[in-house]
């Protein structure tokens, strides 16, 4: 056996030095790319074909072009990797980049970091006669924002005289920051950073390149001007066009015509699951270390006892330990809840990438989330005075530019979605949303979705519980407690 380091990403700021050093050379990805991508017809290693793609640089490209366009083997576009800082976007932007599943994101934290006001102008708006209103119910929301964030801040340490604990006090000030943010606007500025193999920064650019938004049709050609001569052998389909132009707001004009009754109940719902969930994971479990067919599992599986099917989930799950995934066999029951959550609530199970999560645009008429601390505080009435100012602004601008109205909305307003997840995901979920160092908003929701799951799924979710809860869970279940009862420090 060998296995060799063939490369890692780097600061581009290194990258720059290295070509200051070494002036013939090409610095791209390509060349991973091109040499995987022989693999499968070279008897040559690994190692020979990388090195004969970083001599021959344009040849890699061209092999790429024909491999990737002419055989359609985009998957070797996967293997250049890029990272990227982005810089001073609206939160309404962050949503539309964070549908990508197979990327990975780190965003400032509204929770964590007290903002200053910063917000994003829409082109569709700043070339509109409301302008200086949206700017004006913009300057409110953040001054409501300041306002609240000291008070809140104030409440809580009245309710805790005395406390000199930097750890405590920091989580006083988060607490107050989390509940405060509710007032801001979704064109409230913010960052992130971002890693993307090519295949998938390729689409992003093509939907953006077709988006009804001027911000990110702008952000998708800022990403492109980035790569585009480092790697053009592997950014291939990157224009607009009429599927992702086209499909939905022709689908939406389609189905005006069908009459649908507006719902507005804000409940978790359960809407489908997997029939026997509780006999189908485990009948897979049972044909995973089996030789029989999954019919004769399922048949072996129903003809057990209660107790005897408990004994083989506890079985597969003895050694689980709270940062362990459960065994892929629990992907084979799946759920669909719809809920109406928060802006803020949304932020966070968007960053749930496994799942499938299918939103609607906000709607005010779906109400606001006012968190219990600003009633507490006795702000909840000019908390909703700002609201309404806004909601009132948003009327205006919807009539002229539909998309661009929900810059204004706040993370208070909802909106509709449709969860559909297996419970291998749904344990992911509840284990980290239902903590109580979660946040409140989407605790609540997620709580909502595992208690209805427990109910069509009893045996199987006997360890479905926050990380926190887990050890004592464990200790129900077995009369013992987990090797690991709580994270270990680093080092």
């Amino acid at each position: 056996m060998k296995v060799i380091l063939a490369g890692y990403n780097i600061d581009t700021g290194l990258i720059k030095k290295l070509k200051r050093l070494s002036s013939n050379n090409v610095f791209t990805p390509e060349t991973i790319s091109a040499a995987y991508a022989r693999i499968s017809r070279s008897p040559r290693s690994v190692s020979t074909l990388r090195k004969e793609a970083l001599k021959e640089v344009e040849k890699a490209r061209l092999s790429n072009r024909r491999i990737i366009f002419e055989m359609s083997h985009h998957s070797i576009a996967e293997h250049a990797v890029f990272n990227f800082d982005i810089i001073g976007i609206s939160r309404r932007a962050v949503e539309e980049v964070e549908r990508f599943r197979l990327c990975s994101y780190t965003e400032k934290s509204q929770r964590y970091v007290t903002l200053e006001g910063d917000y994003v102008i829409p082109e569709e708006i700043k070339n509109s006669k409301f302008v200086d209103e949206y700017c004006t119910i913009i300057s409110e929301q953040n001054n409501l924002y300041k306002i609240l964030l000291e008070k809140l801040k104030s409440y809580r340490l009245k309710n805790q005289p005395g406390v000199s604990d930097p750890k405590i006090l920091k989580n006083i000030e988060n607490a107050a920051k989390e509940d405060a943010r509710y007032i801001l606007s979704l064109a409230t500025q913010t960052q992130l950073g971002t890693t993307i193999n090519a295949r998938n920064l390729e689409l992003m650019i093509r939907r953006f390149a077709s988006h009804e938004l001027d911000e990110i049709r702008k952000l998708g050609n800022h990403l492109y001007r980035q790569v585009k001569h480092i790697a053009p052998s592997i950014i291939l389909f990157y224009r607009a066009n009429d599927y992702d132009q086209r499909t939905y707001p022709e689908l939406k004009e389609y189905c005006d015509k069908i009459k649908v009754l507006n719902d507005l109940n804000s409940e978790v719902r359960l809407e489908d699951y997997t029939r026997d969930g509780d006999d189908k994971i485990l009948a897979s479990l049972l044909f995973r270390v089996g030789r029989s067919s999954f019919e004769q599992c399922l048949t072996a599986v129903k003809k057990l006892s209660r107790k005897e099917k408990i004994e083989l989930f506890k079985n597969a799950c003895k050694y689980l330990e709270l940062y362990d995934t459960l065994p892929r066999e629990f992907e084979m029951v799946n759920y669909t809840f719809s809920a109406v959550v928060s802006g803020s609530c949304f932020a966070q199970l968007k960053r749930h990438r496994m799942m499938t999560l299918i939103n609607q645009d906000y709607d005010p008429l779906l109400g606001i989330t006012i968190p219990p601390s600003i009633k507490e505080i006795k702000m909840e009435e000019e908390f909703k005075k700002v609201i309404k100012k806004t909601e009132k602004l948003y009327k205006k601008i919807v009539k002229i530019s539909p998309p661009a109205a929900s810059y204004i909305l706040t993370n208070a307003h909802r909106k509709r979605v449709l969860i559909n997840l297996n419970l291998r995901e749904l344990y992911h979920i509840v284990r980290l949303r239902e903590d109580p160092t979660a946040q409140w908003d989407i605790q609540n929701i997620v709580h909502s979705m595992s208690e209805k799951a427990k109910k069509v799924t009893p045996l199987t979710t006997l360890l479905l519980c926050s990380k926190t809860e887990y050890p004592e869970r464990y200790h129900e279940l077995y009369k013992k407690y987990p090797k690991v009862t709580k994270v270990p420090l680093p080092g």
